[in-house]
């Protein structure tokens, strides 16, 4: 019996090695889903704030990406894959990534970066007190009137504009809507027609371009869109070709040839998603963290841009802007 109770007791005690590692905690998952395919820097600012929280990369968490690159149609999918995971907490930008989200689980923290009130949106029940599972930031692209503001930077740039279009994603069909309506009432005020045109794809952006020569547009508004985002380049490249002053809504359009933006900083709106991530996987609970609004715009100007429109930018707009592009 001795004997017996001996080689039990070695055979548990050769097993404990092998058991401990699974008693270590599993490395927590972040599930980032994206509506488009943001560039690195706003992941850089993502991956620093969690950094500055304690949580490292590949060392004590993981982030698991899924981007829809403009295809909103497989968003859904992919919040159910991050769902089947059983990620720790979903990290949704901008508004359609975050509708999906929250429609594919209601247990999941989920941090959100969103164009509209995401009241509204029925992500959260309140600003202050978000309610659910869900909270974040809502950096007003397509709230506040910003539309109009836009459409009043192009009217100062161009005075004898009467004829400007707004470029729109109708797959994106509620910024499109707040676009279109924010810009259609301000320009009943101004005096300016305003054409819409719709595109959702590299070849719709072309023949948009198409339509605004055949109309004799004399400027243009680009809405708020990820598809938008990530054609940023093509739309900057066919706005110098045909000689259409244009003005987008973030800085990462003028820095590739826009003319001029004004909205928000994406990089801080991706700071802040890692904040929030960061606080989540400390314990906090979404209801508990209020959604963050931005409270800072920022003018760009691209001067050389403006010089190959032909265009003199007025000195009073120069002077509001928050960086000049030489």
């Amino acid at each position: 019996m001795k004997r017996r109770t001996l080689i039990t007791l070695f055979a548990g005690a050769a097993a404990w090695p092998l058991a401990a590692p699974a008693q270590q905690p599993a490395m927590p998952v972040i599930g980032y889903m994206s509506a488009g395919s943001p560039p690195g820097h706003l992941m850089t600012a993502l991956r620093q704030s969690l950094a500055e929280a304690g949580y490292v990369e590949a060392r004590n968490v993981a982030i698991e990406s899924r981007l829809a690159e403009g295809q909103y149609d497989r968003l859904p999918t992919m919040a159910a894959e991050l769902v089947r995971r059983q990620v720790a907490v979903i990290v949704a930008s901008p508004t359609p990534a975050a509708l999906a989200a929250k429609a594919a689980t209601t247990t999941i923290p989920i941090v959100f970066a969103v164009t509209d009130d995401p009241v509204k949106l029925g992500l959260v029940d309140s600003l202050a007190r978000p309610g659910g599972n869900a909270t974040g930031i809502n950096f007003y692209i397509a709230e506040l009137g910003l539309s109009s503001k836009r459409l009043g930077l192009l009217r100062e740039l161009v005075p004898g504009a009467t004829r400007i279009a707004a470029l729109v994603n109708p797959k994106n069909a509620a910024n499109a809507e707040a676009v279109t309506r924010d810009v259609a009432a301000a320009a009943s005020v101004i005096g300016v027609r305003i054409d819409v045109v719709h595109a959702s794809d590299s070849r719709e952006i072309e023949a948009a371009f198409a339509t605004l020569v055949r109309n004799r547009a004399d400027a243009l508004l680009v809405g708020t869109d990820p598809f938008f985002y990530s054609r940023r380049l093509q739309l900057a490249t066919l706005a110098a070709r045909h000689a259409i002053p244009t003005v987008y809504t973030v800085r990462e359009y003028p820095e590739v040839g826009g003319l001029m933006s004004y909205g928000t900083s994406l990089s801080d709106v991706y700071r802040q998603l890692g904040v929030y991530a960061g606080r989540i996987l400390k314990g906090a609970k979404p209801a508990d963290l209020p959604v963050v609004q931005s409270t800072r715009f920022e003018l760009v100007i691209n001067l050389p841009t403006a010089r190959a429109l032909g265009l003199d930018m007025p000195p009073t707009l120069l002077s509001r802007a928050d960086e000049v592009i030489e």
